[in-house]
Parts: structure tokens; sequence; C-alpha cells
């Protein structure tokens, strides 16, 4: 019988241990066939954690990214967001599995004079291939920019299509912001963090909220960790996927067996590659209902239903598109699609809505991936407590007086990322990179913060981790949450991992978080 989490948690804070509503999987690139057609729409990453930036305890910060594995050197294009799309950040602040805050990013790109920077070649006014015909700096943003990005936000309240609809806007009263250039190259952009400093928005007007929050929408370094190619060639890391961290991060399970080290030559995206983030911070007051403090939250992204090709294609139109909005791209949970998902619902699952999860349910009460790790590795066997009723409560449900909202009702049962607002947030320096598996409630999968490292987290626990004790009790102590024994799952205690460290000293500890993007070229 499963235990009531609230009355095993003297002494801790009630929700702390939000255990895995996110313990799904690590990150979301190019994870169904047909978002790979569309990579400007593609979420990668979703990230939502109570800030921890200094003074700034009372916000949530949810970051949005898209179009993933940027090569910075990707000129002369770089990576503009789609104007034809929608990208959006739904909330649900009551339980039920349906949006009632949505924040609405579109974005609108533009010639410079609407013809672009031109030359006089020969007495002939002719327009430039390149996004810049000079340097850009913080004092001159924009004179020798010769394409710019601007968007707007919109809080949407109710049904993200029906709802009543609210523009946020600058501390001048503009509903318009500017994203920032991509890193081309120092010589382009001798400091970019001055430069994408100037867009940077605080004291940004909130509709329905007497506080100001804070927006950003630009280029940012991957903040991604894994083992990328190897994982995904049948876990092709020597000795295996078994293998304990030889690193002082991770004492509580000590130095393991085994060849395989934490070392940052084995991660294959941070350090490597660029990703577009859409950035807010929100006061934690209006993002929750009532007096619970639960809020569940995920991405998407949409294009309209009709796209006609325009035979004669121009800057401003290459295709004709009408019709209602179709979602492309969903995700909350970090890699939910790519190793929880079958491949012929791939595509299913990135246009279906959280309320509409129960159709899938049998990818998580039997999850597939378990038993392909014991079939690679027969000394990992897989876990035998099926239908697996810790991974419905990681992934549907939530656990019962811990991250479930207030009065949850099973037939709301949904795939999305969970926070408990009234878990103080931990410092950086102070952060467990396992969250709360490491005994930090503040982080994974109590939301999600950019130095959690999910891979690791996320196979320990579809291998079985949580019938094992955990370190959530009064002053650390083991608690088993009763949906499994240690019997249940022979591998479920061991510290697996893809080599690929990650912590919170890797990212920066202010908004937006996420690092300066790679330069293109120094």
């Amino acid at each position: 019988m499963n235990k009531p989490i609230h009355n095993i948690l003297r002494g801790t804070t009630a929700a702390a241990v939000c255990l895995t509503a996110t313990f799904a999987g690590a990150s979301s690139h190019r994870e169904a066939p047909a978002i790979t057609q569309t990579p400007k729409i593609d979420g990668t990453d979703f990230y939502m954690f109570r800030s921890y930036e200094p003074g700034r305890d009372d916000y949530v910060t949810l970051i949005a990214n898209y179009q993933p594995i940027q090569a910075p050197y990707g000129g002369p294009n770089y990576f503009t967001m789609d104007e034809d799309a929608i990208y959006e950040i739904h909330i649900d602040n009551n339980g039920d599995a349906i949006e009632d805050l949505t924040f609405q990013f579109q974005f609108d790109n533009n010639l410079k004079n609407d013809t672009g920077i031109q030359l006089n070649v020969a007495g002939e006014s002719v327009a430039i291939p390149l996004r810049q015909a000079g340097q850009i700096t913080a004092g001159s943003p924009s004179a020798a920019l010769n394409e710019s990005e601007s968007y707007t936000v919109t809080m949407i309240t109710g049904d993200r299509r029906t709802g009543a609809r609210a523009s946020l806007t600058t501390s001048s009263g503009s509903a318009t912001f500017i994203k920032p250039v991509d890193y081309i190259g120092t010589k382009t952009l001798p400091d970019y963090d001055a430069y994408a400093s100037r867009y940077i928005y605080n004291n940004v007007d909130i509709p329905n909220c007497s506080v100001d929050g804070r927006v950003f929408a630009g280029q940012r370094a991957e903040a991604f960790a894994v083992n990328l190619g190897q994982i995904f060639d049948l876990v092709n890391v020597s000795g295996g996927p078994i293998q304990g961290p030889a690193n002082p991060m991770w004492p509580q399970y000590g130095s393991g067996p085994g060849p395989v080290v934490q070392d940052r030559d084995n991660d294959e995206l941070i350090g490597t590659s660029n990703v577009t983030s859409l950035a807010l911070e929100i006061p934690i007051a209006c993002l929750t209902q009532g007096s619970d403090p639960v809020i569940g939250a995920w991405t998407t992204s949409s294009l309209p239903q009709a796209e006609l090709e325009d035979p004669s294609p121009t800057y401003e139109q290459a295709s004709l598109y009408g019709g209602a909005w179709v979602q492309q791209s969903r995700l909350s949970a970090p890699l939910v699609n790519e190793v929880v998902i079958g491949l012929p619902d791939k595509n299913l699952f990135n246009a279906a809505e959280p309320r509409q999860d129960s159709a899938l349910a049998v990818y998580v009460t039997n999850p597939t991936l378990p038993v392909l790790i014991e079939t690679l590795f027969p000394s990992a066997p897989a876990p035998s407590n099926y239908p697996r009723t810790d991974l419905v409560a990681a992934f549907l449900t939530g656990f019962p007086g811990l991250n479930q909202p207030a009065n949850f009702d099973a037939k709301n049962a949904s795939e999305m990322m969970r926070l408990n607002t009234a878990i103080a947030p931990t410092p950086a320096g102070s952060q467990s990179t396992f969250g709360v598996a490491g005994g930090d409630t503040a982080g994974f999968p109590n939301g999600r913060r950019p130095g959690d490292d999910v891979v690791d987290i996320a196979v320990r626990v579809v291998m079985g981790r949580l019938c094992y004790d955990l370190p959530i009790g009064s002053g650390g102590a083991g608690v088993n949450l009763g949906y499994c024994s240690p019997s249940d799952a022979p591998a479920g205690n061991v510290p697996f991992t893809d080599g690929a460290p990650l912590n919170a000293s890797d990212v920066q500890s202010v908004f937006p978080y996420l690092n300066t993007p790679i330069p293109g070229a120094t």
C-alpha cells in the first residue's frame, strides 16, 4: 500500500520530494520523426524552478529551449525563430491537466529599412548577403544589423485559443521586445555579454499581477549534459551504464566499479552547441491559485493548419499559411518522447495535450527502456513490479502529499513538470546535482534547474530507484515510498551514469541562468 508521503516527511517541507514528475528522461532533441522537418519549432528542454538568484526567491523562472544542436558557426542565416509559429509555456494551477495560464511568444523578422543594407556597386544599389555589415556592440546594437528580430509575449487566461488575452509590456509601456542576434563571432560582437544584456528586460508588466517580472529571448549555450552518441548507439559506453561515478559530488554512491568516470570530454552538447531560450521570471503569487503551491507546466509550439508553397518566394513570404493552430511540439519532462513513447506514437505525443495522456499510459505502466537495458546488460535486470505504479506516480499523478495538487482526481493523470513553489530554493553553491535523490528538495524532479543531472537520475529511476529508500525523511533518513520493494528491482540501487557530469557551477546563477552562447568564430 502506498504511504502518504506527508506522513513520512516529518520535519521536512511537505511536498518536498516531488519525486519524479520529471524523472522520465533527459532532453528532447529531434525526438519524433515529424519534428525533424521543422527544427525551428522543436522544443529541446524545459526548466522550471524557484529562482535562486539572490533576492529573487519569490519568483519562478521558466525557460523553454528550442532549435536543437545549433552549430555556433551556422551562418550566414544562423538561427532566427519562425515568425509563422507560436511558442507557448502553459501553466496548470488547479490540477485538472488543462492550462489556466499561457505565455505565448510570437516573433517578427525584418530587414533593415525594409530592403536590407545595400551597397553602391558601380552605381547600383545592391543588397548584402550577410546579417551584418559591421561590428555590433552594446553602444551601437542596430546600425550594422541587416536583419532584426522582435517578439511579443501575450498572457492568455483560460483556454489557450479562446481565453482572455493581454500583452506583457516593457518598463516603457511597449509590447515589443527585441531578440539579440546570435553570437556570430567575436569580431562582429566583441562583447556579446554586454550586447545581449541590453535585451534582458527587467520591470516587465504582467497582466493582473501587482509585481513586475523579467523576460529574455535569445541564443544561449546548451546546458544539457549527455553522452549523446554513445547512449543512442545501444548504450555504447565502456563497461556499460552500470558504473559508479568516481567523483566526490556523489559520495553517497561510493566510487563504484568499472572504468566509466565523470569527465567533461564525455559530454557531446555542452561546450559544442547552442540553443534558443525563451525565459520568463514570474512572481509566484501570479502563477499559483488559492492556497495550493503546486503548479504544473509544459511547453508547445504550433503552426497554422494549412501551408501553400509560394512558387515566387520573397523574404517576407515563402509560403502562405492559414487555418487553425496545430500543435507540432510538446515538452515538459525531458526525454519522455525519446525513450518512453514508442516509435509509432511519437508524432501523436507531440500533438497531444496532457489531458489526453491516459491513451498512452501503457508506455509508463509497461516501459520498454528497462527491458532494453537488461537485453544489452543482463547483469542489470529490469524491475518486475508491473504495472509500474512507481512510474505512474512519477509521470502521471505526482505523489500524494508532495507534488500532487490539492484535491487531485486520478482522471486528471497527465505528464507534465510539477513544481512545489512552497519549497525554498537552494543557493547555487549548495545544490546537489541529483536534486531530491541527493537530499536537495528544491531540485529535480521538483521542477528542474539547469544544474540538475537528469540523465543519471532518469536511468536510475526507470531501473527501480524508487523501490529503495530515499534520503527524504527527517534529518535525511531513508524512506521507502511504498510503491515497490528492493526485491522488485535488483538493479534499482545501482549508480547508473552516462559519465557526462553536470552541476550548478556549470551555468550562471542569475537570470536567464544559461551561459553566453559559444561564438561562431574567435
